[in-house]
């Protein structure tokens, strides 16, 4: 059952709920399909969201009255000498048969929260998640600015107090304690937010109501503390890169789509590349799209015909069973790249849970030729099998 429409008292979910944001996303229920509820709701129709003027910091907050939210912060360090990537992801997602519930203990609203730390040395993916109902001192999401916490867990952003380029003040904090992790990060912008799409609205699909609100921080610096076994390391200075996603929605994928492909890539330069498609069963592309942004220079937005994925090196989950382009070509309107995944083994599997198996890793971005030109990461849904709401 899609977590957006469990009924009031199936709380709390299991603590084994791993989720990506984009299988986030495409397991919420439609609104022409929310199921009629006790307290009297009825089905409502899908509608495209407006286009809008995002307004910070307020837009930086939880959009409650929107089904679908997530925060997501990914990135690569150096500590003790060796590389390391990282991923924490929040998200929020609105339960709509409690919405005119009277109760204080309704869950109206439920945090989630999923970490990971790749160990490129030891060839080792680490992960741990969260889970809770929205309120009572345990979980909750700030409308005023990004300020969330779901137990032990923390992401908060406040304006740097250094002096930054203008547009640039944003700094996150993070605390996350997992069973065999601690991530203890500090991020600073270095340029402005990246408005995603058209102006901050992002089709996802052909259909005007799959679309979300949309932005980006790339090229975010990163200090602070990660420890693994136990062992607690600095990060090393100005040797990291962050790339921040806040992304909310009422819409859904395309119910043609058997899964995405999805890169976030800060480049050496200081130049950030998003791009994304979304395959039908038969591999082909059904949407696509994506940006591309150079130091002090204004946003290329790509179409969804401009954007083309092409797997060069395939590797086979042992555990699964799915096979996983580990190494892509990916054309787009600013140039064609290669994607290659620094540790092929950056599975998650969640089937006893959400049932999702997905791949999600840290991946450096090479030239046709072989060219280092940067570092981000590479997400992959639907080749286990089918994404189903």
């Amino acid at each position: 059952m899609p977590f957006s429409a469990l009924p009031p008292g199936l709380l709390p979910l299991p603590l084994g709920l791993t989720v990506t944001r984009r299988r986030f996303l495409a397991t919420q229920v439609p609104l022409g399909l929310t199921a009629i509820s006790a307290a009297g709701w009825l089905p409502d129709a899908a509608y495209a969201l407006p286009a809008r003027t995002l307004s910070f910091p307020r837009d930086h907050g939880s959009h409650p009255e929107l089904r679908t939210e997530w925060w997501y912060i990914t990135g690569h360090v150096q500590a003790q000498g060796q590389p390391w990537g990282f991923q924490i992801t929040f998200f929020r997602s609105r339960v709509d048969g409690t919405q005119r519930l009277q109760s204080a203990f309704a869950a109206k609203h439920l945090l989630f929260a999923h970490a990971a730390i790749t160990d490129v040395r030891g060839q080792r993916l680490l992960h741990d998640q969260r889970i809770a109902r929205a309120g009572f001192g345990v979980a909750q999401a700030s409308e005023a600015d990004t300020r969330i916490r779901l137990q032990d867990w923390t992401l908060e952003r406040s304006d740097a107090a250094r002096s930054t380029p203008a547009g640039a003040r944003s700094r996150y904090t993070t605390h996350v304690a997992g069973s065999e992790f601690d991530l203890d990060l500090v991020f600073d912008g270095t340029q402005p937010v990246l408005l995603q799409g058209q102006q901050g609205l992002s089709r996802k699909g052909p259909d005007a109501e799959q679309a979300s609100y949309y932005y980006s921080q790339p090229q975010l610096t990163v200090s602070g503390t990660l420890t693994v076994g136990g062992k607690r390391m600095a990060v090393a200075p100005d040797t990291g890169r962050a790339w921040m996603d806040h992304e909310w929605s009422e819409a859904l994928l395309h119910p043609e789509a058997q899964g995405w492909d999805w890169i976030g890539m800060n480049l050496h330069d200081g130049s950030a590349l998003t791009a994304f498609r979304l395959r039908r069963a038969d591999g082909t592309a059904l949407w696509a799209g994506g940006s591309w942004r150079a130091p002090g220079q204004p946003v290329q937005v790509f179409d969804a015909r401009s954007v083309v994925f092409t797997p060069l090196r395939w590797w086979a989950s042992p555990r699964s069973g799915a096979r996983y382009p580990v190494q892509w070509r990916v054309q787009t309107p600013a140039g064609a790249f290669e994607v290659n995944a620094l540790l092929d083994s950056q599975e998650l599997d969640s089937s006893g849970s959400t049932g999702a198996i997905y791949w999600e890793g840290l991946s450096d971005l090479v030239s046709v030729t072989g060219q280092p030109l940067g570092r981000g990461y590479l997400e992959m849904t639907g080749y286990a099998k089918p994404l189903r709401l």
